[in-house]
């Protein structure tokens, strides 16, 4: 019995994996052309546009001292475009309200909100972007996080890219992912794994060609929409008791019939969500619940990433051992073994194409990207860990709030 449980991890198990991360590999370099250059999708055909657009940039900020000053002074740098920045201090107990004030004293485009007791029902950041839309006059939004920093041509291009019709639909919601700064090792390993889900399981054709709510999904450090659409989809009160924007805000747009849409923004912002590997932890925890960390997407996901890219870890030292002791017998190694060993030196090759790839075209980490299979096993362990959180009631507080 332990000797056939033991072939049966050598021989079929590496042929698992192998499709598991051929799926995945296969899929990333589908989706890679479309995220990076939206036009480039079949059927989308930019719209003519002859003035500067007029843009509110809504920025929602609790305890953003070391980094609210160099987000502001980056979008007011913006070219060719009409805009106000509405900042509105979240409560902060650090100078965040005071640095953003001496900004408006410099430039009328700035506005200072002062935050309010926060409703029963609501998440913080959810009530502060409320907040900041109702007192937005201008004809279109950009919500941003106070890490975010825009480069000059990203609002005017951020627009045009939101004018583009996708298969004669326009675009109600659009999110570009910023190129994302990593220092610290778990920075480096865990920050792209937001780039990784994205594109390996996520069918950006069908996504684009349909509104259906299970292609929901976006970067939460950056929205792009109209206003008109914004209320047309029930505006953030529609996800008030969620902390995971970056799905839920996109569902909500597909749910009333709009299409969503993610793009590469590498070359229109920059942001460092997390500068230590506590703080890495505890945004993925905080978030984990409403991702994949629920009882519909934990076990599916696991099988998935741990299959493609932990798998064959596994499942070549066994293949190998047992090719050892063949030899030392004296006796013909099979041929479905040699298959075996085969396909998992082949599963882990194609596990590191997307995050090797995604180190030339996304300018991510070399390092982060040597490391993918320890990234794996520690964003799953996170997972798990959410849950088990969930099962016992605990909830990871963010900022001085567990909401």
């Amino acid at each position: 019995m332990i000797e056939g449980l033991t072939w049966f991890i050598a021989v079929v198990l590496p042929f698992v994996a192998l499709g598991l991360a051929g799926m995945a590999a296969g899929l990333f370099m589908q989706n890679l052309p479309l995220f990076t250059d939206g036009r480039s999708t079949k059927g989308a055909q930019p719209s003519e546009q002859t003035e500067p657009p007029a843009v509110s940039v809504l920025i929602p900020a609790r305890d953003e001292e070391g980094s609210i000053e160099a987000c502001v002074r980056s979008i007011l740098q913006s070219q060719n475009v009409e805009l106000e920045v509405i900042v509105l201090d979240d409560g902060s107990t650090d100078a965040t309200g005071s640095i953003v004030a001496k900004l408006a004293e410099e430039d009328s485009r700035v506005r200072l909100l002062t935050g309010i007791d926060l409703p029963a029902g609501w998440n913080g950041k959810q009530h502060a972007c409320y907040r900041l839309s109702q007192a937005a006059s201008l004809p279109h939004l950009l919500f941003l996080d106070a890490d975010v920093r825009l480069q000059p041509n990203a609002i005017r291009e951020l627009h045009e890219r939101y004018q583009v019709r996708l298969h004669d639909s326009s675009i109600g919601l659009l999110s570009a992912f910023p190129h994302q700064q990593t220092g610290t090792v778990a920075e480096k390993m865990l920050i792209p794994m937001m780039h990784f889900l994205l594109l390996c399981y996520l069918p950006f054709a069908r996504m684009r060609a349909s509104a259906h709510p299970a292609y929901a999904s976006g970067c939460g450090q950056l929205f792009f929409t109209s206003k008109e659409a914004y209320e047309n989809a029930g505006t953030h009160a529609a996800i008030r008791d969620s902390r995971h924007d970056g799905l839920k805000l996109p569902k909500t747009y597909r749910e009333q019939g709009m299409l969503s849409d993610c793009v590469d923004g590498t070359d229109w912002a920059s942001c460092r969500m997390y500068t230590s590997t506590g703080e890495v932890i505890q945004g993925l925890l905080k978030n984990a619940n409403e991702g994949i960390a629920n009882p519909k997407l934990l076990i599916p996901f696991t099988i998935l990433l741990g299959g493609a890219n932990l798998l064959p870890w596994f499942t070549l030292p066994i293949g190998l051992w047992l090719r050892t002791g063949t030899i030392a017998e004296s006796q013909t190694i099979p041929a479905s073994l040699v298959a075996g060993i085969l396909a998992s030196l082949l599963a882990i090759l194609i596990s590191y194409v997307p995050r090797l790839v995604a180190v030339f075209r996304l300018r991510q980490s070399l390092l982060g990207a040597i490391l993918h299979p320890v990234a794996i096993a520690t964003f799953l362990l996170i997972q798990w860990w959410a849950f088990f959180n969930q099962l016992r009631g605990r909830q990871v507080a963010w900022r001085g709030r567990a909401n």
